[in-house]
């Protein structure tokens, strides 16, 4: 049985599982020249829902080393926060919690902005050498 969890994702047996709406949303962030595991990690943590680096791995078929590399490059921009808790049994290792601190929308602005300062660069750069030739 699949049923859709608070966080939107569909969830069977207590594991999220990604759907056709999150897959599309990787390619475009991929198209935008969003690294593969920042792509995919941005897209399980905007539906806003605090979610543990295991479960992105889960989720994402991300290895650990990639979630970390995307969620150092998600923290150096301010887009998220952490957070550790104990287990249970209170033995081995806290679990990183992780959460968006600042909408989706802005992140998207700030992608926007940044692939527009490229391509003015890229045109800048043609129309030099159209100067140059």
């Amino acid at each position: 049985m699949i049923v859709v969890a608070e966080n939107g994702f569909k969830s069977e047996n207590n594991y999220f599982k990604m759907g056709d709406v999150e897959y599309e949303m990787v390619e475009l962030l991929r198209r935008l020249s969003i690294n593969r595991p920042v792509a995919y990690t941005l897209t399980c943590l905007s539906k806003g829902e605090e979610i543990s680096s295991q479960c992105i791995e889960m989720v994402s078929g991300l290895r650990q080393p990639e979630v970390s590399i995307a969620m150092r490059y998600l923290l150096e921009n301010n887009w998220i926060d952490m957070r550790e808790e104990k287990k249970n049994l209170g033995k081995g290792r806290p679990v990183k919690l992780y959460k968006l601190t600042v909408p989706m929308e802005t992140i998207i602005n700030t992608i926007e902005e940044n692939v527009m300062a490229e391509s003015r660069t890229v045109l800048q750069n043609i129309e030099r050498l159209k100067s140059l030739s």
